[in-house]
């Protein structure tokens, strides 16, 4: 084998190394060492700050918000090394009727040249009852790598950053740097939780 060669071996198995300690790292954000109860409240109080930085990037959003039916809140890791990435996360849907956390998982599967690691936090404004329970029940994906522009109008009235992904869904998009002017779906699946609900 030419010293070339192995230089290339050696450089992807300590990438492969690298990108499955990070995934055992965070895929699951909230600890699987914890209890169901903990996981529960550490997703709540991760939904309420999301909104609350929301609020203050966006203070348009409240009012979304609070006419919708219900909203769900995400927080994801993502990464990307060379030709393949993905990422993982947790959420909630807090429907506006009274009745209890609906908790969610999200995957995300990547595809292309790259490298990089990115955390965000996805928030759904549900504007029907029928588009809310399509999420839970059914499951929701991002097809292929879609991407919206951030407009959405109702009524005369501008929403800025908030996009409309599917019929009666709406969608924010936070990052490091603030609202995402762009929203990528990556191939993101959202589903029940099997072990939190």
């Amino acid at each position: 084998m030419s010293p070339y060669i192995r230089t290339l071996v050696i450089a992807a198995v300590g990438i492969f190394c690298l990108q499955n300690t990070a995934f055992a790292q965070f895929s699951n954000p909230f600890g699987a060492q914890k209890t169901v109860a903990q996981q529960r409240e550490d997703i709540l109080k991760t939904s309420s700050d999301t909104l609350k930085k929301l609020y203050q990037i966006q203070p348009k959003a409240k009012a979304l918000v609070e006419k919708s039916v219900g909203y769900a809140t995400f927080s994801n890791f993502g990464m990307k090394i060379l030709i393949a990435g993905g990422g993982t996360g947790s959420g909630v849907v807090m429907k506006k009727d009274g009745t209890k956390p609906i908790y969610m998982n999200m995957a995300e599967v990547q595809a292309g040249l790259g490298f990089g690691i990115k955390s965000f936090q996805n928030i759904f404004v549900f504007e029907t009852q029928a588009a809310l329970n399509d999420f839970v029940n059914s499951g929701w994906s991002f097809g292929g790598q879609v991407t919206a522009a951030a407009k959405y109008e109702n009524n005369g009235d501008a929403y800025q950053d908030a996009v409309v992904v599917a019929p009666g869904v709406l969608m924010y998009q936070l990052t490091d740097s603030g609202l995402a002017a762009e929203i990528t779906g990556k191939g993101t699946k959202y589903y029940k939780s099997a072990d939190l609900n």
